[in-house]
């Protein structure tokens, strides 16, 4: 069987038999006229058994013919299939194989129907649908997430998130691609926009006075939902300066909560069946994020004009810094920091290829078997220009079978005993907390406290005075400075000293900060965060990640010494 190389791979998710993984490929280099070619779905056995093409895989959307995948696009990426066995969700289609199960020999390509999802953003209907990634499957099969990219003002880059029901229409009337296609109804924007329901904004009353609510509902990027569907999870707006951690809020209820808390970034996260553990992919131990964030307990006050940028530090280009950390459901806390599940160990040791080599970075997204036994996870090797050429950093050879830039990894947790998934029953088509959607509405817009100096308060103790400009347009925060004095939200990290951050957009993904820091914190951890004379000045994409700066940031906390990576690594 010649099907030429995989160039690319990830996103996989657990049949629900338990038995099978199934993950998207790109192919690439097979013979002219081979169905192997582009992005493709594949089911791969995780039993050690074959398929009847004695082959431990097989090409679920290879040969489908046209007829049957009409008006589909945009690649099948973050694959999660349905509770039935007979649909996976890829991209933003939906390939379904009518009365048989995908895993089953006679789920053929002739059989096979691949579906769109269309969300409708115009009053009459027409057009090709809003524009959505990072779809999320709900446990209860009936109803989606996703994200949607604005463009906020001050042409800036800007993400809200949505919940709807997925309905099949066999035979539209408005709208494009017109052919049989989900259509999400009931829609729902995880936002809303009133100033008091923001985490930092004027405290009622006392129109001098700035307060942050931590446990304020802040949904910026939807990464999927708790296993009873009762929590959507997402990367919510800092708890503390420039940490980009994940939350949970309950969809009836509201109530958030924090499930990370290591100043390292993570995204990319999966609840285990019983809710009881989530594996999250970290950049924790790399130190890849600590000269910008390892100072704890900062207000998160700068952060209105920091967190893209801070975010887009975590990789550099195709160099993500991901490990798979397995976390208990109360989240890092004293020296908890959960536990690596590829770490390096006697039996694993350290080297090119191993399980735990720092040149493997994982892939969106990780995925729990529906036992909790086991957890599957993408895993890419770094490649240019990320490396090799002008970069400093030398690309590394693969060990892979046919050299091979991609694998797919299953980590099996031998103590665990298996777990009965618990049974979900349908949310509500409404969130209380949220703001129905209808289709023709304007684009959502955060609000930001207006121009003027405010007075934070400590919890604990001490003061911060903030001063927030706008641009001339008055469209969009420009600059934010804070001085601290004996500031202190847990009472124990008093934080003094300077901070101030103004912000450019040269692009709409793009930003420049210019950045000027002299804190000096004492109590548990004695540290500053500083930065050059002349200030830290970092340009950054949020989707290119390639890191570029002139200045220093440097952070040190009980003795030791935290810097920013050399540009272009």
């Amino acid at each position: 069987m010649r099907t030429g190389c995989i160039t690319d791979s990830g996103g996989p998710g657990w049949t629900p038999d338990g038995r099978h993984v199934i993950v998207y490929v790109d192919y690439a280099g097979a013979p002219e006229g081979s169905v192997y070619t582009g992005e493709q779905m594949l089911i791969v056995k995780a039993d050690g058994s074959r398929f009847s093409n004695g082959e431990p895989w097989k090409c679920l959307t290879c040969g489908v013919p046209p007829e049957n995948r009409q008006g589909t696009g945009g690649g099948y990426s973050y694959v999660q299939p349905f509770a039935d066995g007979r649909r996976v969700l890829g991209g933003t289609n939906i390939v379904d194989c009518g009365r048989h199960r995908v895993v089953d020999e006679a789920c053929t390509p002739d059989r096979v129907r691949i579906h769109p999802i269309r969300w409708n953003v115009t009053p009459d209907g027409s057009g090709g649908g809003g524009s959505m990634r990072e779809l999320r499957l709900h446990p209860d099969n009936e109803h989606l997430g996703w994200s949607s990219v604005t463009v906020a003002p001050g042409n800036r880059f800007e993400q809200f998130s949505y919940l709807g029901r997925l309905v099949f229409n066999p035979a539209p009337e408005t709208g494009q691609p017109r052919v049989p296609r989900y259509e999400l109804t009931a829609v729902t924007l995880l936002f809303d926009a009133s100033p008091q329901a923001q985490p930092l904004r004027v405290k009622p009353g006392k129109p001098g006075e700035l307060e942050y609510d931590p446990r304020a509902r802040s949904v910026g990027e939807l990464r999927g939902f708790s296993s009873d569907g009762r929590e959507v999870i997402y990367v919510g707006y800092p708890e503390e300066s420039a940490n980009i951690d994940v939350f949970a809020a309950d969809l009836t209820t509201g109530k958030v909560r924090r499930l990370t808390r290591h100043p390292e970034y993570t995204d990319p996260v999966d609840a285990s069946p019983d809710d009881k553990w989530i594996v999250a992919e970290d950049t924790r131990g790399t130190d890849r994020q600590m000269f910008v964030a390892g100072m704890r307990a900062i207000p998160p006050v700068t952060d209105v004009l920091t967190t893209s940028a801070v975010s887009s530090i975590r990789n550099n280009h195709q160099r993500r810094f991901f490990q798979p950390y397995l976390i208990d459901r109360y989240g890092d806390r004293g020296s908890y920091n959960g536990q690596q599940l590829n770490a390096c160990t006697p039996r694993h040791k350290p080297g090119p290829g191993s399980i735990c080599d720092p040149n493997w970075n994982a892939s969106a997204d990780p995925a729990w078997s529906p036992n909790g036994t086991s957890v599957v996870y993408g895993q890419r090797l770094v490649k240019a220009p990320a490396c090799g050429g002008a970069n400093p950093l030398p690309c590394p050879e693969s060990t892979e079978p046919g050299g091979r830039m991609s694998r797919l990894m299953l980590a099996r947790l031998v103590e665990r005993r298996p777990q009965r998934p618990k049974p979900v029953v349908p949310i509500s088509d409404e969130v209380s907390w949220g703001t129905p959607y209808e289709a023709g509405d304007p684009a959502a817009v955060r609000p930001y406290p207006p121009e003027g100096t405010y007075t934070l308060r400590g919890r604990r103790s001490g003061s911060a005075t903030v001063e927030i400009s706008w641009n001339e347009a008055g469209t969009t925060v420009e600059t934010v400075a804070a001085r601290y004095t004996d500031y202190s939200d847990d009472g124990a990290h008093v934080l003094n000293g300077t901070e101030r951050v103004t912000r450019e957009n040269p692009t709409q993904t793009s930003s420049t900060l210019h950045w000027y820091s002299d804190l000096v914190q004492t109590g548990r951890t004695n540290g500053t965060k500083k930065t050059s004379p002349d200030g830290f000045h970092l340009t950054i994409d949020l989707f290119e990640t390639v890191f570029d700066a002139t200045g220093t940031m440097t952070t040190t906390l009980d003795g030791r010494t935290y810097r920013q990576p050399a540009n272009g690594t």
